[in-house]
């Protein structure tokens, strides 16, 4: 796979030993296969938005985007930023801390971190679920609204993301890796921008973030489905509507 590094991936950084480490490991558990590397923008400000089944895929998704040529940023809850040692880490990598605010306080929070993310051309990663999804056959679930908040904030290009095989290494709710057979396949695919530009200038406006919401969880479920190559149910899991609490570690 060729890409384009950016310049800030070029750049030396913390992300350079981390890199030099993880990568070569995860080679070792996955053979990850991706497709449509060129949708990630090269530069400049992007939201991306994966799904989310499994505690490792974080990990998949960081190696992804490094591979593609950027640096891999998530959004991580703000009381781990005061931990020692790991406030630091986020603090130096640029990971961008999410408050449990009230709405008036995250609406401004959401508009710093946007106007951030153009000012600095970072990326950032953002689980739209929230969480792993309940749905038992790992269909992506109803999503938050933290990664349309951030992209209609400040027109940032919204990418959708679905990867599949990462359940292999490490199953749902699952304690420990599966280390055997080594190299499992996982297939990441990067899709088009979701198209929000209707409903630019409306990140406070809670019918405009149902909306880009919805779409973003249409575009990240087609490509599922042609990864898996099978069609998903026609309603979303909806937690609530199943005695579930949608507690995550991004409440979003």
């Amino acid at each position: 796979m060729a890409t384009t590094r950016s310049a800030e991936k070029m750049r030396p950084s913390l992300f350079w030993p981390l890199a030099a480490l993880v990568v070569p490991l995860v080679g070792l558990l996955a053979k990850m296969r991706i497709i449509g590397a060129d949708k990630l923008p090269r530069e400049g400000a992007f939201v991306l938005a994966p799904n989310h089944y499994s505690e490792f895929d974080p990990i998949i998704v960081a190696v992804a985007v490094w591979r593609m040529g950027r640096v891999p940023r998530f959004m991580a809850k703000e009381s781990l930023f005061k931990v020692p040692v790991v406030g630091w880490v986020l603090r130096r990598t640029g990971m961008i801390p999410v408050a449990r605010s009230s709405s008036a306080a995250a609406a401004k929070q959401t508009m710093k971190q946007s106007e951030e993310l153009v000012k600095h051309g970072r990326g950032v990663i953002v689980y739209p679920e929230g969480t792993l999804t309940r749905d038992p056959d790992l269909w992506p679930m109803r999503g938050k609204s933290g990664a349309v908040r951030l992209a209609l904030a400040d027109g940032i290009p919204l990418i959708p993301m679905a990867q599949w095989g990462t359940q292999q290494i490490m199953g749902r709710y699952q304690k420990g890796l599966s280390l055997w057979p080594l190299r499992k396949p996982v297939t990441i695919v990067v899709g088009d921008p979701v198209d929000v530009s209707d409903l630019a200038g409306r990140a406070g406006d809670q019918a405009a973030l149902n909306e880009a919401t919805t779409r973003l969880m249409d575009a990240i479920t087609a490509l599922l489905e042609d990864i898996r190559s099978e069609k998903a149910p026609a309603e979303r899991w909806n937690p609530a509507a199943h005695g579930q609490k949608e507690t995550g570690r991004l409440d979003s």
